[in-house]
């Protein structure tokens, strides 16, 4: 539980909830490029089996997940973060959950991009 009365404890976990994000969507976004670049590659006819073809698919997959993974832990640790603060730090009429329903939004997102690559694949 923070003592501090500060509503800055708030801001600065609500950054590190965004920085998060970020990391999340940018390992969301390189685990795309790599899926298709595959994609790509195979489509030149530069890889000689669908062997290769499948490993960047795989590769790219684990990314995008990583990105989910970390977007929801981000999630959970913010919102134990807010838990522990006191009303006074709390500004008034202040939406404290934006970053979360971003976060959620970005996770189901994350999801569906999963579930279309699979769809595609097999």
């Amino acid at each position: 539980m923070s003592d501090l009365n500060d509503p800055r404890v708030l801001f600065a976990a609500e950054r590190t909830l965004l920085a998060w994000s970020r990391t999340g969507l940018t390992l969301m976004g390189f685990g795309f490029l790599i899926e298709r670049f595959g994609l790509f590659l195979h489509l030149l006819g530069q890889q000689p089996t669908g062997v290769a073809r499948g490993f960047s698919f795989w590769v790219g997959l684990v990314f995008i997940a990583l990105g989910v993974v970390a977007t929801f832990f981000a999630n959970l640790q913010f919102r134990r973060v807010v838990r522990t603060l006191k009303p006074e730090e709390i500004p008034p009429g202040y939406f404290v959950n934006m970053g979360v329903a971003a976060n959620i939004v970005l996770i189901a997102l994350g999801l569906a991009l999963i579930a279309y690559l699979l769809h595609g694949f097999y």
